[in-house]
């Protein structure tokens, strides 16, 4: 008996969370290069500064790493599906 991949729900699942996956990266790139490029394209005399670190720092690498891992947190508790892997196990 030939498996056709195509029908198997498994495959839908595992692109609906590859895709969530890569909107994931796209929401970090965009948060950390607007905020890091945003508040740091000034001189350097003008940075205000945050726990001795610059703001852009602050906000693009702490601040920003944090939301995004609250999300991921969110994304894997409510959208992600527990699928098994057994190949006969079509649920």
């Amino acid at each position: 008996m030939k498996y056709n991949n195509e029908d198997d729900p498994r495959y839908r699942i595992a692109n609906r969370e590859a895709f969530i996956g890569v909107g994931l990266v796209l929401i970090n790139f965009i948060l950390w290069y607007s905020l890091a490029y945003g508040l740091g394209s000034k001189p350097v005399e003008e940075y205000n500064y945050i726990w001795g670190l610059p703001a852009w720092f602050f906000y693009s690498c702490i601040l920003a790493t944090l939301f995004i891992l609250t999300l991921v947190v969110i994304a894997v508790i409510f959208l992600f599906k527990e699928v098994s892997l057994d190949e006969g196990d079509e649920q």
